[in-house]
């Protein structure tokens, strides 16, 4: 694992962080925007630690800012969709406690020189809470299929993934401690 330097994964990080006001302004004016600025965003969560693992480009600081890039996005998706009135504030409140709860965990144990890598139940949540904001920014659907009860649905899943996944973590954390 390499210093801090600017690099390809870092640089994709970043993008993600920069492009949070700009999904927040254009979401409630232009949906269609908003969602194609999400999942840039979201592609970029995709990519980065792909090509830092495939450039052998892992830095300490690209492994606290990904996350850190990461929950701002979803949680200002979550406050914006709730503000939108198309997301019960208490999943948003489940939800971003829970990514407060990790990102504190996560914090904690690299102070112990610990890493605490990603579970696939927090990766499929991940990618459920992508798709779940998708489908609540854009307006409709197709045919019979109303784009904001799928998202609901696929959002119920996220937050079950979230507590599992959650749950997962803080054990992870606690055996890794002792």
């Amino acid at each position: 694992m390499s210093a801090t330097r600017l690099n390809v994964p870092t640089i994709l990080t970043f993008s993600r962080i920069f492009l949070i006001p700009f999904f927040i302004i254009a979401t409630p004016l232009n949906p269609f925007l908003g969602a194609s600025i999400f999942l840039v965003a979201s592609v970029t969560d995709l990519l980065d630690g792909y090509l830092a693992r495939k450039l052998n480009q892992v830095t300490k600081f690209g492994i606290i800012l990904d996350p850190i890039a990461d929950k701002f996005l979803i949680i200002s998706a979550m406050i914006l969709l709730v503000v939108m009135t198309e997301l019960p504030a208490w999943i948003a409140v489940v939800i971003v406690v829970r990514e407060i709860i990790i990102i504190g965990l996560r914090f904690a144990a690299l102070l112990r020189n610990i890493v605490i890598p990603a579970v696939t139940g927090g990766k499929l949540k991940t990618i459920s809470q992508m798709i779940a904001i998708v489908l609540l920014i854009l307006p409709g659907g197709v045919g019979s299929i109303d784009f904001h009860d799928v998202g609901i649905v696929v959002m119920y899943m996220a937050v079950i993934l979230a507590l599992v996944s959650g749950i997962k973590y803080i054990v992870s954390f606690w055996w890794q401690i002792q």
